[in-house]
Parts: C-alpha cells; structure tokens; sequence
C-alpha cells in the first residue's frame, strides 16, 4: 500500500516569487510546521542531483532524511526523492500562474512508508493531508502579508 496525498492552494503573489521561494530548501522551516531542520549536503545552488537533509518531527516521531533534487523547472515545478531516509517518498511542488495574478500551488507527497503497517497507511495518508494544508495556510499567510520574500 502507498501514500498518494495531493494539495493545492492559490497564493496573492506571482508564480515566480512563490516558485523562488520554495525552491530555496532554507524557507522550509518558515512554514512548514514539522521541519526542524535543513542541512544542505551538496553545495548551493539548488540543482538536479543536489541533496538536503532534513529533520522533521511527524505522529509524534523524529525523522530524519535526505532528499535529492530529481526535477527542476524554474517557475513551474519542483520534484525531490528521497535517498535516505525511514520511507521512500516523492515531494512534487508545481506552480501555475492564477488569472488574478497570483499563483495556484500543488503540493503532492507520494511514497510507500516500508517502517508502518498496511493498517497504518490509510491513517498516515489522513494525517498528511491534514499536516499539507495546515503548512500550505502558513505559507499563503507568510508570503501575502511579508514585503522582503
């Protein structure tokens, strides 16, 4: 069984600054409430083949894992893996332009958790989606009211 949560939001901003600012692995813990930690373990600029360990606290567990960039398209979409890690898991962020000028946002997770049961899966699924939308409400609030993103 697998993990297959998709969210979108639309954001008040253009897609290219929404899109900078996510494809930069340093703002993750601005707004996203379980990522404690980034640590870079390539060297900037963010590219495909780039690695970045994360810590993340998620259903009351320390995670840690590195993802590597597998897809990067300026402005429209950014794809990570994970290469090391407690499960398997894709990251997909795509940005489309919004016909008032601002940015409609998908945020897809995707994965097979290997370390939780098959009864586990449909409940982590719920928790995901639940923990998506909390973090994409803290990025539309971060990026409509900051001036300096």
């Amino acid at each position: 069984m697998s993990v297959d949560v998709s969210t979108e939001i639309s954001i008040a901003k253009p897609r290219e600054l929404v899109a900078r600012f996510l494809a930069d692995p340093d703002n993750a813990p601005r707004w996203y409430v379980n990522i404690k930690s980034v640590e870079w373990m390539t060297e900037p600029p963010l590219c495909i083949g780039s690695k970045i360990a994360f810590v993340a606290q998620f259903l009351g567990r320390r995670l840690a894992y590195t993802y590597e960039v597998v897809e990067l398209v300026a402005g429209e979409r950014f794809v990570m893996r994970t290469s090391e890690g407690p499960f398997a898991m894709e990251t997909t962020y795509t940005w489309m332009a919004a016909d008032d000028g601002g940015t409609r946002m998908t945020l897809r997770n995707r994965g097979a958790p290997s370390r939780f049961s098959r009864l586990f899966t449909p409940f982590m699924s719920a928790a995901m989606r639940q923990a998506n939308r909390k973090d994409l409400a803290a990025l539309k609030k971060l990026l409509e009211s900051s001036c300096d993103i």
